[in-house]
C-alpha cells in the first residue's frame, strides 16, 4: 500500500507521469468505477476542474491524495468527520 507506483496518464492531451502509493491508485480506481469512467478520465476531470477554479495545482499528486482522502471521509459517520476536522491545524 505504501510503495509509490508511477503511472503514465494524459491530462489535457499531454502525457505525464503521476507517482502515488498503491492505496491511492486503488481508491482512484474504485472512485472511477463508481462513476462509470476510467481512472484517466477521472484524473482529467479533476485536473480540468482545478485549472478552471484555481488556475492549476502546484502539486497534482498531493491534490489527488487530498481529494481521495476527502472522498473517503465523506463516507464516514459524521462524528468521525467532525473529529478529523477538529484535529486539523
Amino acid at each position: 500500500m505504501t510503495e509509490p507506483k508511477p503511472k503514465s496518464i494524459r491530462l489535457d492531451g499531454m502525457s505525464t507521469c503521476v507517482r502515488l502509493e498503491g492505496l491511492y491508485w486503488a481508491i482512484l480506481k474504485t472512485m472511477a468505477s463508481y462513476n462509470h469512467m476510467s481512472t484517466n478520465v477521472l484524473l482529467s476531470a479533476l485536473d480540468r476542474e482545478v485549472q478552471l477554479s484555481l488556475g492549476g495545482a502546484k502539486n497534482f499528486s498531493s491534490l489527488i491524495r487530498v481529494m481521495s482522502t476527502t472522498q473517503l471521509l465523506r463516507m464516514c459517520p459524521e462524528e468521525v468527520l467532525r473529529n478529523v476536522m477538529e484535529n486539523m491545524d
